[in-house]
């Protein structure tokens, strides 16, 4: 830059100071060290080692020749915790194919018509028309093998509505699986294969015991089997959280306290296991919220959040499956629906409510043997507790009534007109009775 002309005054320079031999040199070396300090301590520190010690190895060298690029020899070395984990896991993974009878096509036919001898065939190719087809894949985890058979454990959801079931194995070997027991309340499900293919089995871990912010891996089938053994990693972001859970109409029948984690988890991981660096299975992948969410005004997305079910609810739920095939729970033998669903005219006029009750089920009905009942509970009284806990809905009384176990006594409180009143109810129906009995209202 020319001072002179950007108004600046150069200051008179010193008489220089006698050098000593080689301080050039020095003051160099000064500069370098101080360049690699500032430039970024692992960077700068790699340049200044290269230069003291005239090395290359490391670097991608090239020259002024063509074609002379070369590849870096440095391997980079880190914690390997979420590799073993993975290997100790992945080859109890398995994809599950859920198998059903394809639709008829008789309409098609309508439309192009048919031969004489497509006619002649048609009382014999009935399976032609119910050929199974793929009709979705999600994914499983081998828990253990017993008397011949590798039992596993996936979603409810995953199985749902299948005329067979296949198993597809880390080795790409494909089995035919049988359930053994499903539970639509917990979306679980175990399946059964023979285990003389199977080779690995993964074990469960205490899910009380993980913390938010623990590193976990995801592992399954996103997108189906074309993607087999995929892995992920997040963090726990909540060891518990309360959701929602709805039946194949869309209808909250309950909650469900789960796992929230940012591990990526997408179609076909469902049934899939989350585990821990120790290699434990800690959850068991079920459900992801994503898309944009309707509370928020701009529709932001939302990313990163998927849900697992607790190892410790997981295996409670598989050993009543493989025990009974299904999982008994207590009922109180009512038909119900949400006081919320019930016009503030009526809850006035018909349920005779004081207007401070805005939560709670209005009794609509009863099954025959409804224990309920004969505990003195009549039509359009309205419960709103169990054992003290406020119930606000169906899905939030199912969920206080399935902690308890049959025979276990409830105080239900519940209100008659303006009367609030508090019965104990043994809980003897089961919901197999319930569904079995008929409804009265």
């Amino acid at each position: 830059m020319d001072n002179d002309k950007n108004g600046f005054t150069q200051e008179p320079t010193p008489n220089p100071q006698p050098q000593k031999p080689n301080s050039g040199l020095k003051q160099t070396a000064i500069v370098t060290i101080v360049a690699a300090l500032v430039g970024g301590g692992v960077g700068g520190g790699a340049v200044y080692y290269g230069m003291n010690h005239n090395s290359t190895a490391g670097l991608t060298t090239t020259s002024n020749t063509s074609g002379t690029t070369k590849v870096s020899n440095v391997s980079v070395k880190q914690s390997d915790a979420s590799q073993k984990a993975f290997a100790k896991v992945s080859g109890a993974v398995v994809s599950v194919i859920n198998l059903q009878k394809q639709q008829s096509t008789s309409g098609m036919d309508s439309i192009f018509g048919s031969s004489s001898s497509d006619s002649a065939d048609s009382s014999n190719s009935s399976s032609s028309s119910s050929d199974l087809t793929e009709y979705s894949e999600g994914s499983g985890v081998v828990y253990k093998k017993a008397d011949g058979y590798a039992y596993i454990v996936t979603n409810n959801h995953v199985v749902s509505g299948s005329d067979k079931l296949e198993v597809i194995l880390g080795d790409g070997t494909k089995l035919t699986a049988t359930k053994v027991g499903t539970d639509s309340v917990t979306d679980l499900a175990v399946l059964k294969i023979k285990a003389d293919k199977v080779k690995s089995v993964a074990t469960f871990g205490d899910s009380s015991a993980i913390s938010a912010g623990q590193t976990v891996l995801a592992i399954g089938s996103p997108l189906g089997t074309a993607y087999a053994t995929s892995v992920t990693q997040g963090i726990v972001s909540a060891k518990s959280r309360t959701v929602d859970t709805t039946d194949e109409n869309g209808q909250t029948t309950g909650q469900a306290t789960v796992i929230q984690t940012d591990a990526a988890i997408n179609s076909g991981n469902s049934g899939g296991p989350l585990i821990n660096l120790a290699g434990q299975v800690i959850g068991i992948n079920s459900m992801k919220l994503s898309g944009s969410s309707s509370s928020s005004s701009d529709g932001a997305s939302i990313e990163g959040m998927g849900f697992s079910i607790p190892s410790n609810e997981v295996v409670s739920i598989i050993n009543q499956l493989v025990a009974n095939g299904k999982v008994v729970r207590p009922a109180l033998g009512i038909s119900a629906i949400d006081l919320d669903q019930v016009s503030s005219d009526q809850q006035s006029s018909i349920l005779k409510l004081p207007s401070t009750v805005t939560g709670g089920v209005v009794v609509a009905g009863y099954t025959t043997t409804s224990i309920a009942k004969k505990a003195g509970i009549k039509k359009y009284d309205v419960i709103v507790a169990i054992d003290g806990t406020k119930v606000k809905n169906m899905a939030e009384l199912h969920t206080e009534l399935y902690k308890h176990s049959v025979g276990d006594t409830v105080k239900v409180t519940y209100y008659h007109g303006s009367t609030k009143k508090t019965v104990s109810i043994k809980l003897t129906q089961t919901t197999d009775q319930l569904q079995s009995s008929s409804s009265s209202n």
